[in-house]
């Protein structure tokens, strides 16, 4: 007779306060040992990406394990097929262990003395892959309990995740996804069918199995795999599969754009996966011209490029060194951040200015002659000189003095507080304060802030700070006025479009791909420079030694603009769009030496007349002259027909007043003779000599006008001592317009005449008197 359910009711109680205790104890024992968390066990190699995805450089864990994050719906669905088809194809079924596949797995062990199969999940695999557990049977239960706690906690996609991200991949690699760009060079989404199964079979002995050691051991098991995949893929893709070779690229660390990536690392060192602004094939290019022009560079002399959208401020290329395998070139020294002298780059920006503040037109009288401005004297760089020139052509040619000219009529304090306006922040020696040397020089910037200043000449005088990650809400576009539009086009216009700018580049290249640009030179040769923007970037270029040593030879125009150009062809080789001007801008005649507009077609104040760009419409005058008391109009007396000079009080009768324009004094001695002659008033009559003002009276002796020299008996060439007289200044001596010395009042200057020719020899004081003989040497 069965016992009656009340006679078996104390025995269910039990059972079932059993069975709550083991679940109390479970729970409280799960709590107590808790599984490893599978965001915090896993620690992540930190990857900066290009803008496509492409990986530019990795920086590997503590423990130099290459692991690249990765997110399930990132990874190929073919590789995910194959791995659940090979590893546990009941994976989105079971509660983490899988009892049918344990047993089989035991009665294997049992039958052959030997593991054949383990039996393991995914889900008992990624517990072991996040905590030490060793292979024994005590291990595998610890296995099987970690399993379960995951399942307990986490969903399938999460469990799956970090299986696809720490599963061992051979050598030091670690996830499908550092597998996948290390040994294919391509990320796992675009994985073809036999790459997938071959990433999938590896973890099962990733040393054993690694295709770039062993590609037989890996086709075979690769094959076994494809096998089993049968009436899950078509059988067209597993025979392509099969036929395709096994092959893999070496194991090295990807190194594009090195130190930008060093530097986004360290100012986002939380972030795993850094994507930047970088064109992968952009950076290819840029990286290969650069070590090709690395190669024709003296040692230890390095490179670097910076090459950044016009509309975005986004950075498409960065190279901060000339190889970054080569540490004789100081190849971890980022030169796209050092501060060094600019040399002449910031000479657009002063003239730029100087339309917007009315002071000059494009084609503004300059004066490109020996001076002095309170104690400072530059030199142009090839210590020639040109005379008479206009702002388009002194800001094409470089030229110097018309630049401190220019600068000294803006003011430095101003020009320096307008640079920093408009992005660009100039480093001063300590307690130092912005001056005339500024121009030249006499400050430090970087390649970095000087390519987003640029900017503004293609983006209507607004710069933009250059950028290395996408804009965000939290990281907005940073844009600073520079230049009005109107100053931006004219600027951008002589750049583009201006004459010759010297012996190595010929005429302005780069005009037909619409490209402006600029060169500099620091001194000493210590930095050269080239910048330029077109419709669609601006591109910065240095070449020098980080360290600051001079070479000698090496300036912008022969060094860092054919670089510059080059880059300019090969990233942006697509034919200019026209541009139009802005509403403030004109083209209009101007007259030489007043600057003005000509009053009418017969305006004898207009003694050259030259087509310029204004701005606002306006055509400021010459700079005022000092020697002439800033006044180029000046009036004189002269009989009825004008053939004689008089003077109140040497002669009345007949005499009348003659309005008449004269040149800056600074420039007379660059006059033509024609020139001359129409500015000079007529000789003095009779009447009047003694009483004649004294004019110039600086004079050269030791050599008359004229003079023929001749080499001596023994072949020596001829050798002449030279002084002047009629002034107290300081004198400067110009043969053919070149400066050759410089002696204080009475000091003699000798001179040698080493080759046969014509010289003309100009004495020219700080005021503008001076004094000028023809000689020739046989």
């Amino acid at each position: 007779m069965q016992p009656s359910w009340r006679a078996r009711l104390p025995g269910f109680f039990l059972v079932f306060l059993m069975l709550v205790v083991i679940a109390v104890a479970v729970a409280g024992l799960d709590r107590l040992l808790p599984p490893p968390s599978l965001v915090e066990s896993a620690t992540f190699t930190q990857v900066v990406l290009a803008k496509d995805g492409a990986v530019l450089r990795a920086f590997p864990d503590s423990r130099h394990i290459w692991r690249y994050p990765v997110q399930l719906d990132e990874v190929s669905p073919r590789y995910l097929e194959a791995l659940i088809t090979y590893e546990d194809r009941f994976f989105y079924r079971h509660p983490g262990v899988n009892p049918a596949a344990l047993a089989r797995a035991a009665w294997q062990w049992l039958k052959s003395g030997r593991v054949i199969s383990g039996g393991s999940t995914l889900t008992m695999q990624t517990a072991r892959l996040l905590e030490p557990i060793p292979r024994t049977p005590l291990g595998k239960l610890q296995q099987i309990l970690r399993a379960l706690q995951l399942e307990r906690r986490y969903s399938k996609e999460a469990i799956l995740t970090s299986y696809l991200n720490l599963a061992p991949m051979g050598g030091v690699l670690e996830g499908v996804e550092a597998a996948s760009r290390s040994y294919y060079g391509k990320p796992s989404l675009r994985l073809s069918h036999a790459e997938a199964v071959l990433l999938a079979v590896l973890p099962q002995s990733p040393s054993r199995l690694r295709p770039d050691r062993y590609p037989e051991r890996a086709r075979a098991a690769r094959d076994k795999v494809l096998d089993r995949l049968q009436g899950v893929w078509p059988a067209e893709a597993l025979r392509e599969a099969k036929e395709e070779p096994v092959y893999a690229l070496s194991l090295e660390a990807p190194q594009r754009a090195p130190l930008l990536a060093e530097r986004l690392r360290r100012g986002l060192p939380q972030t795993r996966r850094i994507v930047s602004t970088i064109d992968s094939q952009m950076q290819v290019t840029v990286e290969q011209l650069v070590l090709d022009r690395a190669q024709q560079l003296p040692p230890r002399v390095s490179m670097a490029v910076l090459v950044m959208a016009n509309e975005s401020g986004e950075v498409r290329a960065y190279s901060g060194s000339a190889d970054f395998s080569d540490p004789a070139r100081f190849s971890h020294v980022d030169m796209v951040r050092a501060l060094r002298s600019p040399g002449s780059t910031l000479k657009p920006f002063l003239y730029g200015m100087a339309l917007d503040e009315g002071l000059i037109h494009s084609e503004s009288l300059l004066a490109d002659v020996p001076r002095s401005f309170g104690g400072y004297q530059p030199g142009n760089f090839q210590q020639s000189f040109n005379g008479p020139v206009s702002a388009a052509e002194a800001l094409t040619k470089s030229l110097n003095v018309p630049a401190v000219e220019v600068l000294e009529q803006l003011g430095s304090v101003r020009f320096a507080a307008l640079l920093r306006q408009g992005g660009l922040q100039l480093a001063l020696p300590t307690g130092a304060e912005p001056n005339l040397a500024l121009i030249l020089g006499g400050a430090a910037t970087s390649l970095e802030q000087l390519v987003g200043a640029y900017s503004a000449l293609a983006r209507s005088g607004v710069a933009i700070r250059p950028r290395y990650t996408p804009e965000t809400p939290a990281a907005p576009l940073e844009e600073r006025r520079m230049l009005s539009a109107g100053a931006a086009f004219i600027i951008r216009d002589i750049l583009a479009s201006g004459g010759t700018v010297d012996k190595h580049l010929g005429t302005r290249a780069g005009a037909r791909q619409g490209v402006a640009w600029k060169t500099g030179t620091s001194f000493g040769f210590r930095d050269a420079w080239s910048v330029g923007v077109s419709g669609n970037y601006t591109i910065g270029v240095w070449v020098g030694r980080p360290d600051g040593t001079p070479n000698p030879g090496f300036f912008g125009a022969n060094v860092a603009a054919p670089m510059l150009l080059d880059l300019f062809h090969a990233l942006d080789a697509a034919p200019p769009k026209p541009r139009i001007a802005p509403e403030t801008v004109s083209r209009s005649e101007i007259c030489w030496p007043l600057g003005l507009r000509p009053s009418g077609p017969d305006d004898s104040a207009c003694l050259e007349r030259r087509s310029a760009w204004i701005l606002n419409q306006t055509a400021p005058p010459t700079f005022a002259d000092p020697l002439y008391q800033g006044k180029l109009r000046f009036s004189y007396y002269t009989n009825r027909d004008q053939s004689a000079r008089l003077k109140p009080g040497c002669e009345e009768s007949g005499m009348q007043l003659v309005q008449a324009i004269r040149w800056p004094a600074l420039l007379e001695p660059w006059l033509s003779p024609e020139q001359r002659r129409k500015i000079s008033p007529p000789p003095w009559s009779p009447s009047c000599r003694g009483q004649e003002a004294s004019g110039h009276t600086l004079a050269i002796t030791g050599l008359r006008d004229g003079a023929v020299l001749r080499r001596t008996a023994n072949g020596s060439a001829p050798l002449v001592e030279l002084r002047t007289r009629g002034t107290g200044s300081e004198i400067f001596w110009l043969i053919n317009g070149r400066l050759v010395a410089q002696t204080r009042a009475g000091e003699a200057y000798s001179h040698r005449f080493t080759e046969p020719g014509e010289y003309g020899l100009t004495a020219m004081d700080g005021q503008g008197a001076y004094n000028r003989i023809n000689v020739v040497v046989h």
